[in-house]
């Protein structure tokens, strides 16, 4: 998406989000060090359903989280990647490059399974990923491979995790919310 486009919903402030939403903003915001945390800036208009969601998209990015952050990284990214989704991406690409995968690994990783230099994991991680996006589900040859890579509760929250950004992406897309950097 085009920082251009405006905003079907524009990110809100104190008003729209309410004391508590706009305070987790001003909070994500500095986190990420930008002036504004748009994707909570527009989610936050929904206050309760923000606040319900808010706990379970940070369980899967967060130290509550069974994949390893580099295994998440792999996933988001590839989501963003298929999804087209800038927002996701600009977002992703910070965050991995913080978690040890840099720009490297991440041109391989929008390559594909088949990219030189991916460990047999990622590329199990990166088959699966793009079986769940674009067939809604993952082939009985891919599973196996994937299993042999990540543990039972491990698989279920792989699933969570692509769902998770794949319905995001769609979301940020649909709603065209505004980059949070210039880049």
């Amino acid at each position: 998406m085009s920082s251009i486009e405006p905003a079907r919903i524009a990110p809100g402030g104190f008003k729209e989000l309410g004391p508590l939403n706009w305070v987790i903003a001003k909070i994500g915001a500095r986190g990420i060090r930008a002036p504004r945390f748009s994707l909570v800036n527009v989610l936050g208009q929904h206050r309760l359903l923000f606040l319900a969601w808010l706990p379970y998209s940070l369980m899967l990015l967060g130290a509550l989280s069974k994949l390893p952050v580099k295994d998440a990284e792999v996933v988001i990214l590839r989501v963003g990647h298929l999804r087209n989704c800038e927002y996701e991406l600009q977002q992703h690409r910070r965050l991995a490059r913080s978690r040890g995968l840099g720009p490297d690994i991440q041109s391989k990783i929008f390559e594909g399974p088949d990219a030189e230099g991916l460990t047999e994991r990622q590329r199990a991680l990166i088959t699966a990923t793009d079986e769940f996006v674009v067939t809604r589900g993952v082939s009985p040859e891919t599973w196996a491979v994937l299993a042999r890579h990540l543990t039972k509760p491990q698989l279920i929250e792989f699933c969570l995790l692509a769902a998770q950004y794949d319905g995001l992406a769609a979301t940020i897309t649909t709603l065209k919310v505004p980059l949070d950097f210039p880049d």
